[in-house]
């Protein structure tokens, strides 16, 4: 099985945010992969291996994403984990939309034709989650979403995919090829079955770490550089950002003395009853 992973660069979550002007200032931003693009690596190499002997792999695992020079490290990072070769599109992030990276990512899938499109359910930095529907809509494949569980069936030519819902989990048989974006428990032990690993292997909780072997040997491996322009995307966007403000301060809390108290400041002062 061949997939085509994407792999966003995010500022650090926990980092303090600060503005300059009326737009964030990233300047001194800790840089790292979005989290639901690391699972989202972590499921494919699970289809791609024999759980139980992860070396033996059947397919490949290629990670794209579009931004500076320096998302090479996020790259590096999918590298180690154990992908084979990853495509870097030059591009500024203030000049990308859901718009023009969803038409990237087709222009990339045209040419390299994958079996199937991994991506994570949102990007954690902006809470987008458009992006994987707008490709399986240009491309006209079959679409899973917030995917948590994923198992290869029909001899390797469809996925049966559990995705998470408001009451449950649906369970989705899609043909491939096909674009599937993960959600939380996609890291789950029993969460992706590959066709060559066996139904009752568990893997260890979350996604993998970078052995030392990894890391040396992502050093070696490919990074193809790309333009947006390049591959024949406009680039006026869709979406833009006018400006950026903190939240108001949070005021102090107030203790009150009785049920009757608490109902009457609910009533009177914030004025939610």
């Amino acid at each position: 099985m061949k997939i085509l992973v994407t792999a966003k660069r995010i500022p650090d979550p926990g980092q303090k945010i600060k503005l300059k002007g009326n737009a964030l200032d990233l300047s001194a931003a800790n840089w790292q992969l979005n989290q639901f693009d690391e699972y989202a690596v972590e499921a494919a190499l699970r289809l791609t291996e024999d759980g139980a002997a992860p070396a033996t792999r059947q397919g490949s695992v290629t990670v794209v994403s579009l931004g500076p020079s320096d998302v090479q490290q996020q790259l590096r990072s999918a590298l180690a984990m154990g992908a084979d070769k990853a495509i870097r599109v030059e591009a500024k992030d203030e000049e990308l939309d859901a718009a023009i990276v969803a038409k990237t990512l087709e222009k990339l899938v045209r040419r390299d034709q994958p079996d199937l499109v991994l991506m994570g359910k949102l990007a954690a930095d902006n809470e987008g989650n458009d992006v994987g529907q707008r490709l399986a809509a240009l491309l006209g494949w079959p679409q899973a979403t917030f995917a948590c569980s994923i198992q290869v069936t029909d001899g390797g030519k469809a996925l049966l995919v559990g995705r998470e819902v408001d009451n449950g989990v649906e369970i989705k048989k899609v043909r491939l090829p096909a674009v599937v974006t993960v959600d939380l428990r996609i890291i789950s032990p029993h969460a992706v079955k590959g066709a060559r690993t066996a139904a009752t292997f568990a893997y260890p909780e979350g996604p993998r770490y970078a052995s030392l072997k990894g890391i040396r040997a992502a050093k070696d491996k490919p990074i193809e550089a790309l333009t947006v322009a390049g591959l024949g995307v406009g680039t006026g966007l869709v979406v833009k950002t006018h400006g950026s403000e903190l939240p108001p301060a949070r005021q102090a809390g107030k203790k009150v003395g009785s049920v009757a108290e608490l109902v009457e400041k609910l009533r009177s002062e914030a004025k939610v009853l």
